[in-house]
């Protein structure tokens, strides 16, 4: 028999981010619980700030009547001389049932004590506060606190408990508090309980009372108003979705506002206000043509028909913040961009100042700079290195310390630096995640290099190294961003000679550690077969642009039709040459080649291997079509000739092939 079941557990507003965070795992727990009671089934959960709630249109109003089965001790210790042992005795008495009632089943080969007893569903009823407080408990939004005289403690309050199964309200205590038929509309449409007759009366008294219970109607609510706003007044807003989510979190009744704020602002870096706006009061920035204008959209959780009030109030807040964002920029440009006292900021125990770290990063920008010879002057090189780091002493970094490089972008402008020096500076820490974008400039991209190849070589020097998922210094993000840049701007690095010549300034450092950290990262960051990438690896192949040409090159042949048999082909020549030493000098003599299938490839492969290619894959493909002429040559040569000199010969001429192969990659490691 099925009937609906409602929960609704009320408590004090919820904190949007730690909501969220927990969000993927909410209904999860829920449904591990309900599996553990042989309880599950269809269910929906829904969110605002001060209430949470599952809701089941058919829950099984009792548990299935199940069978408890129960293994004791082989039957030959149960049983001496055909009088039951301790062992028989203890077993009836753990099954709570007399001797008589014991059976023998063969378990694993055994004749062992038995006892099956049906167990009887229990009532959902009885099982539902348990369960209830089973999963209130498992939720882990961080931080928690305690209230009244309660030993426990929840992330907010709990004001009211609402447990329905069908029409009955199921008796629930939580956190001291005893459900009843009641819950709590918006606070403005009515500040007392409301007692609710049912649980399908609960949806409507809920949107009668001016809360929309659920988060995706709430989200459709604010993108609504957001158009009709854009529309009438020929603006875009900036929707970004953490905020976006956030705001639906923190909203029972969402209506969206147009404000306005002093024209004098928008002499701000529009990066200033957009964070203001967003960090401090969760205000959506609004664009026309391209250019941040004085407005700003609020999404307001007020219930009313007037809002006036509402938009005031918002635009008399966020003024202050601006202006305390004006006076810190105003403040900066008077002091102007310099590193002077970075000196004497520590950076990390063991590596000085971030003072000692510019200096670091200047000599690796130099280095970088003589490797890839960019059209670009070196001065220029320098004098980013050396500002880049400058905006840490500004008043507005201070106050928004995601404006770091940003900030020291713009000052630079203001004080006459030239432009690549400016971006250079902007760019710094690009790219800053998967999707983050990369710097613009090749001068931007060494400055951005030398910033993370000094936080990995400086930290593994004082073995700071990653273990399992913690990484506090983002240094799997670090080698990240060097590859992504080494990919896009077409430099050449080798993780071991290029490490070994910049590594000279760092102690103690153990490079094999660091190149084993590099190579890990490879094996995660390209989205390919991951035999594809070890076989690449396993080619010796250390330089990550060479690498990531050579990945890319033998995922395509991997992915094309008829690999499989490629692959069997190549193996075979893999297992052929295993006991020839490749690193050697491979010579075929063609006066030894006697058969007309031993001809043909030596042939084949003469007229492949002396062609330039334009690509690796172009190279390999071409490698790789050798497939008939080797599996005629398998077919038709016997390799182990009686003569040893025409064996070696032939051998010789397998392994040529895949030493050649083995430029690129190992065929053999490769798995589909």
């Amino acid at each position: 028999m099925f009937k609906s079941l409602l929960i609704e557990i009320g408590v004090e507003e919820l904190p949007a981010v730690p909501l969220l965070k927990e969000m993927k795992n909410i209904t999860k727990k829920y449904a591990d619980i309900l599996e553990t009671y042989s309880l599950l089934g269809e269910f929906e959960f829904y969110y605002t700030p001060r209430r949470l709630v599952v809701w089941h249109r058919e829950f099984i109003t009792s548990q299935a009547d199940g069978v408890e089965e129960f293994f004791g001790a082989p039957m030959v210790v149960a049983y001496k001389d055909g009088k039951p042992t301790a062992a028989a005795s203890g077993f009836a008495k753990k099954c709570g049932v007399s001797l008589e009632d014991l059976s023998s089943i063969n378990k694993g080969g055994k004749e062992v004590l038995y006892y099956k007893k049906e167990v009887k569903g229990k009532p959902s009823e009885q099982l539902l506060p348990e369960i209830i407080d089973s999963w209130i408990k498992s939720l882990d939004f961080g931080k928690s606190m305690r209230w009244g005289s309660a030993v426990e403690s929840f992330i907010r309050p709990i004001r009211w408990v609402n447990v329905l199964l069908g029409d009955e309200l199921v008796p629930v205590t939580l956190f001291g508090v005893n459900s009843s038929k009641e819950t709590y509309l918006h606070r403005i449409a009515n500040f007392e309980a409301v007692e609710i007759e049912g649980a399908k009366d609960y949806f409507k008294v809920l949107k009668n009372g001016g809360v929309t219970l659920f988060p995706e109607l709430r989200g459709e609510k604010i993108l609504a108003d957001f158009a009709k706003i854009e529309a009438e007044n020929g603006l875009k807003i900036e929707v970004d979705a953490e905020l976006f989510e956030e705001v639906v979190a923190i909203t029972e009744n969402p209506t969206a506002l147009l404000g306005t704020f002093d024209e004098e602002f928008l002499r701000l870096p529009p990066e200033v206000i957009i964070v203001s706006m967003k960090e401090h009061q969760r205000y959506f920035p609004v664009f026309k043509d391209g250019k941040l204008v004085n407005k700003f959209v609020v999404v307001s959780n007020a219930l009313t028909d007037d809002f006036s009030h509402v938009i005031k109030g918002n635009e008399r807040v966020l003024r202050p913040r601006l202006a305390d964002g004006l006076f810190f920029y105003d403040n900066d440009l008077k002091n102007g961009l310099s590193s002077k006292g970075l000196e004497k900021v520590a950076f990390f125990k063991g590596l000085g100042s971030v003072g000692d770290k510019i200096n670091r990063e200047g000599v690796i920008a130099n280095a970088l700079f003589d490797m890839y010879k960019i059209d670009a002057k070196k001065e220029d090189l320098i004098r980013a290195v050396e500002l880049a780091k400058a905006d840490l002493m500004s008043e507005m970094v201070y106050e928004f310390t995601e404006l770091q490089g940003l900030m020291g972008g713009y000052y630079a402008i203001e004080q006459g630096e030239n432009e690549d020096v400016a971006i250079a500076i902007t760019e710094q820490y690009l790219p800053d995640g998967e999707e983050s974008a990369l710097p613009s400039t090749p001068l931007s991209a060494i400055v951005a290099m030398s910033i993370k190849l000094d936080t990995l070589l400086a930290l593994f020097s004082v073995n700071q190294i990653p273990t399992g998922s913690r990484d506090p210094f983002a240094l799997r993000r670090a080698v990240n961003g060097v590859m992504r840049i080494v990919n896009e701007f077409g430099f050449e690095f080798n993780v071991v000679s290029t490490l070994k010549e910049l590594s000279k300034n760092y102690e103690a450092i153990d490079l094999e550690k660091l190149e084993a950290f590099i190579l890990e990262r490879v094996k995660r960051y390209y989205k390919v077969n991951p035999s594809i990438v070890e076989a690449v690896l396993a080619s010796g192949e250390r330089e990550l642009l060479a690498l990531g040409q050579k990945i890319e090159a033998l995922n395509n042949l991997v992915s094309s039709e008829g690999f499989d048999e490629v692959s069997s082909t190549f193996k075979r020549v893999a297992n052929i040459t295993k006991e020839i030493n490749l690193a050697d000098d491979l010579e075929v003599n063609e006066q030894l080649l006697v058969e007309d299938a031993e001809k043909n490839l030596y042939k084949r492969y003469s007229e492949v291997s002396a062609k330039s290619y334009n690509s690796y894959e172009e190279e390999l493909d071409a490698l790789l079509g050798l497939k008939d002429a080797l599996d005629g040559f398998f077919t038709h040569v016997m390799v182990n000739a009686e003569d040893e000199t025409v064996k070696n010969n032939r051998k010789s001429l397998v392994a040529s092939i895949y030493k050649s192969i083995l430029k690129i990659a190992d065929i053999k490691e490769v798995s589909i």
